[in-house]
């Protein structure tokens, strides 16, 4: 098993970040739970044992999201003939479930909690947003799973997630005195809010290709690259010849970033410290709308790749921002996500929380 090992459920309830379930006691029952996080670019499965209040992980693969038709097509092949019998299955989707039922937002699966059930004759379907996923996984993590990219108080209270990758997305948590509660939105789309003039000339362009611009549009991988066109084109920089070559070879979102951690050109040096700043800023948003004293933990593919890069200050500088309310930012604490499998960890406690109500 690829980064995922034995873990107790207990840690739900005992661990630092304590979640609350619907289900209070911890399931004992042997049974197996099919956990899924399905986002644009790749789709995550895997299967746990339930054994002595403990999951144990059996298999797990990483899938091409669009590569396949459906869903049910990835997990025909996941699950072969020789594994055991599925028991609960919950999926954590990159797109809003509304009554068990979701399109994804940057692929173009609908996802029916009912049609898994039946197709998979499994009694226990969970159908779960992503961000909700990611935070019931947070349980599962250890210190060594963070980096801290801004200290605060430690005051308890509300946190919240906001995770960059193929698009952005953003949950909160509810701080009832004891336990967090997951619960998802849709933050990530909405309006993109300008701070200067370069931003205002920002939003301008991509208003020219997209339309309505969303944050989603600049924090995200294809944000990065379309910030960095713009930058280009501003700059009057002509890109290097071999820049060209590896862009045109590769993930061009991927080289950007790299190329700025190694200071080898100027306009992705930049591309890189206006994806951190718009980072910030709306992660400030997010904490006041939340009063997120709990803590901002930023999950996503892009920051554990890109963390060795990122310059503190430009960070810092423009989360605590907000004129009046700076003291109330200054208090909260942010940290980077670094373990990937965080969303399917948090998929297999929610399918093994739920299998005993069904």
């Amino acid at each position: 098993m690829d980064n995922i090992q034995k873990f107790s459920l207990p840690a739900i309830h005992e661990g630092e970040i304590p979640l609350a379930f619907m289900n209070s006691s911890i399931p004992r029952n042997k049974g197996v739970i099919l956990a899924g996080d399905v986002g644009g670019t790749k789709t995550n499965l895997a299967l746990f044992q339930i054994r002595d209040g403990d999951l144990v992980p059996l298999k797990d693969k990483s899938y091409p999201t669009k590569k396949y038709k459906s869903f049910l097509e990835m997990v025909s092949i996941f699950h072969t003939a020789d594994m055991p019998k599925i028991d609960g299955t919950c999926v954590g989707v990159a797109g809003p479930v509304t009554q068990g039922k979701v399109l994804g937002t940057n692929f173009p699966w609908a996802i029916d909690s009912e049609e898994i059930g039946r197709k998979l004759h499994i009694r226990s379907v969970s159908l779960i947003n992503d961000m909700e996923a990611n935070a019931y996984g947070l349980a599962a993590l250890q210190e060594k799973d963070f980096e801290t990219l801004k200290h605060g108080s430690k005051i308890p209270g509300n946190a919240a997630l906001i995770s960059p990758g193929t698009g952005l997305g953003e949950a909160g948590m509810f701080w009832d005195g004891s336990h967090y509660h997951p619960f998802a939105c849709e933050g990530g789309h909405c309006d993109f809010s300008p701070r200067s003039e370069l931003d205002i000339r920002i939003l301008q362009h991509f208003q020219k290709k997209y339309g309505h611009v969303s944050w989603e549009r600049l924090l995200s991988g294809p944000g990065i690259l379309d910030l960095y066109v713009f930058l280009r084109q501003i700059s009057g920089i002509k890109e290097p010849q071999w820049l060209g070559d590896q862009m045109s070879k590769g993930n061009p979102s991927a080289i950007i970033t790299g190329t700025a951690m190694e200071g080898k050109d100027s306009v992705c040096v930049e591309t890189l410290d206006m994806f951190i700043r718009f980072l910030a800023i709306e992660a400030a948003q997010l904490a006041l709308k939340f009063k997120a004293t709990g803590g901002i933990f930023i999950g996503g593919g892009i920051l554990p790749k890109i963390i060795t890069g990122i310059k503190s200050d430009v960070f810092y500088n423009n989360f605590v921002q907000s004129g009046r309310l700076n003291a109330l930012l200054e208090m909260v604490p942010v940290k980077v996500i670094l373990n990937e499998k965080t969303a399917l960890l948090g998929a297999a406690y929610y399918g093994a929380m739920s299998l005993q109500w069904n």
